[in-house]
């Protein structure tokens, strides 16, 4: 099994294409890799050889810068064609517009052009059994080609037709994926998408990018310093690094309305402010019988959103703790994101904001800490008077209408993240991630 490490550019992108309202995140990939059992490829500006034996499995890697959103750069197709595509670890079916759009997408995917490109029948077993986690069920066309479409929350949209295709990373070819060739998208946010070709679907799903490549585990780790990162596919080994801290997966074979079974979904039990835990019963963090009140650490999130209830309780404690060190902003009509409705008001001319109270997610045999600066986010464009807006990096899940907790990755800066599909489980250590990738030999 070969192992890719694959660096990731940021850039804004407000598509949301989440089951819930929420950024994405994005990995840009500009590079050519040759994979070899003795070397490792550093692939930035320029490529760099390392040495053999200096990490184990000899993984290739980039840097990423981290914004708001991440693209990932792929050929696709015979001869191969360039494509730019959304990774998301909250969607199953990777697509690509293909050339009929409802707007100029540049680098739109033309099947017309490539021998390799074959449509799949609906009535394939890829259409009938392969896409019963969608959350609209795949039909058969005028043509008896099976149609695929996917609706997001924030009113985008995309359809159009299953196919198998090879994709290449760098000169490692990946043949006969299952994607969308998708020929009619709406946007809810057109100006950004047309900069992509479409989207990776990363979740459990059998038609997911990551569960067709058949990589045990992937990993990926953010910094909270210059906001370098890597994404590592495939097991490493990094026998450097701290131990993890593993959290189950939880399943449920039975589908239930409001419980998504192909996310990456854990037991949240708790959380706690500085040294307080927030007087709530489990209960609160277990999902009903429809489903609903699931944990999901998703990596194309953006913040953290809570159930009311916890989120409740975590704004009156949080509000509790910092009643002398901030200035809340009175006024009740702003919620940033429409969920995050505990905002400040902190003067421009201040560089840097107070001692804050940590806030600690504790899952099943594992913890999550923020701190400092991942807790509170200045709001673009709000000012008043002379302070900036800043707010509360949890927001309220019932104020968007979202039936479940969402982990995002604000909050997962300097957190090896694991994610161990053989084991069924999820791993996670603080580290330095500019660090780590320093350990890669990936520059910032």
């Amino acid at each position: 099994m070969k192992t890719y490490i694959l660096c990731h550019m940021f850039d804004p992108y407000l598509r949301n294409p989440s089951f819930v309202f929420l950024y994405i995140l994005l990995i840009q990939i500009q590079f050519q890799l040759s994979f070899s059992s003795q070397d490792m490829l550093i692939l930035s500006l320029k490529t760099q050889l390392i040495p053999s034996g200096s990490v184990p499995r000899s993984p290739n890697k980039l840097p990423f810068h981290h914004n708001v959103s991440l693209t990932v750069s792929l050929t696709v197709g015979t001869p191969p064609q360039n494509v730019s595509m959304v990774l998301d670890t909250g969607s199953e079916l990777s697509w690509l517009n293909c050339n009929k759009t409802r707007y100029n997408y540049p680098n739109s995917f033309d099947p017309n052009r490539s021998s390799s490109y074959n449509p799949v029948p609906c009535s394939s077993p890829t259409c009938t059994n392969g896409t019963q986690d969608f959350n609209i069920p795949a039909s058969c066309d005028v043509n008896n080609l099976c149609h695929a479409t996917l609706s997001y929350a924030d009113a985008s949209s995309s359809e159009g037709n299953l196919a198998s295709e090879n994709f290449f990373i760098g000169s490692s070819e990946l043949p006969g994926l299952v994607f969308g060739c998708m020929d009619s998208t709406f946007s809810s946010n057109p100006g950004e998408d047309s900069k992509t070709t479409g989207l990776m679907g990363m979740n459990r799903g059998s038609l997911s990018f990551i569960s067709q490549m058949g990589f045990p585990k992937f990993s990926y780790c953010i910094s909270g310093i210059d906001f370098s990162g890597l994404l590592l596919l495939g097991d490493a080994n990094l026998t450097w690094l701290a131990p993890l801290n593993y959290t189950p997966l939880i399943q449920i074979s039975t589908p239930l309305p409001y419980f998504d079974r192909v996310a990456y979904t854990v037991q949240l039990e708790g959380i706690r402010v500085s040294d307080k835990l927030l007087p709530l019963p489990k209960s609160v963090f277990e999902p009903d019988h429809t489903g609903a009140g699931q944990t999901m650490v998703d990596s194309g999130t953006q913040f953290t959103f809570l159930l009311g209830p916890a989120y409740s309780a975590l704004k009156t404690e949080f509000l509790n703790q910092t009643t002398n060190i901030l200035k809340v902003l009175e006024d009740q009509s702003f919620a940033f994101q429409g969920a995050m409705d505990l905002c400040y008001r902190v003067p421009l001319n201040q560089s840097t904001l107070p001692e804050l109270p940590s806030v600690s997610m504790v899952f099943r045999g594992a913890e999550m800490t923020v701190t400092s600066e991942r807790l509170l986010y200045r709001v673009p464009g709000e000012v008043r008077g002379s302070d900036g807006v800043h707010c509360l990096t949890f927001g309220n899940s019932d104020l968007l209408g979202v039936e479940a907790y969402v982990i995002g990755h604000h909050h997962q800066q300097n957190v090896w993240m694991e994610f161990d599909l053989e084991n069924s489980r999820i791993g996670l250590a603080q580290v330095r991630c500019d660090l780590a990738g320093q350990r890669f030999g990936v520059a910032s």
